[in-house]
């Protein structure tokens, strides 16, 4: 049997490590995702699959964005992954030179899925901002300051296609008091570097 992970990618955290470290909340979330990966045919869970369940299911997530409407449009944008928006990362490995998918060829059911590298690192950003908070579970904010910590991810594609300044909303969750505690810990992505 071939292998379902593509070649050169990373299979990311195991669904027990990550369910052992995930509020309840967040691990709805990761469902989500892999449940939409799955529906969409796509071989791993990448970071435009958790923004939208994140989106969807998390309303402390919501709250950091400009505006109800900024929010629609983003879901707009990713509702359209299957059907126009995003069609381009059909095949691909998110973040990994574009690898092709190695699998079972088309139209074969994907049984198992995956993470792309860049979904992982956020989940293990996530887990990793609430370690620095001496929480024992990640939350949905933690999970979406992960996701912005990589200015070239799908998800802050979708966002800059959206209008959202992914700075702003980065900035937002280090202000609030349960999420921002660590928020020192972990370099700005976006910030210029000072020229001697």
């Amino acid at each position: 049997m071939q292998s379902r992970t593509p070649q050169g990618a990373e299979p990311g955290p195991t669904r027990t490590e990550t369910d052992s470290r995930v509020s309840a909340a967040l691990a709805s979330v990761v469902a989500g995702a892999r449940r939409r990966a799955v529906r969409d045919g796509d071989r791993q869970i990448d970071t435009a699959h958790l923004l939208h369940s994140l989106l969807e299911a998390d309303p402390e997530v919501r709250a950091v964005f400009d505006e109800g409407a900024q929010v629609a449009r983003l879901l707009g944008y990713l509702v359209q992954r299957s059907i126009g928006y995003g069609l381009q990362w059909q095949g691909t490995v998110e973040d990994s030179g574009a690898v092709p998918v190695v699998g079972a060829g088309q139209g074969a059911p994907v049984k198992e899925t995956g993470w792309s590298p860049s979904a992982s690192a956020a989940m293990e950003a996530a887990i990793e901002r609430a370690d620095l908070r001496g929480e024992p579970w990640a939350l949905g904010l933690d999970l979406l300051a992960g996701l912005l910590a990589d200015p070239d991810n799908r998800a802050v594609e979708v966002l800059a296609r959206a209008g959202a300044d992914a700075q702003v909303i980065l900035r937002r969750i280090e202000a609030d008091p349960l999420t921002g505690a660590a928020a020192d810990a972990f370099a700005d992505p976006y910030a210029e570097t000072p020229v001697d």
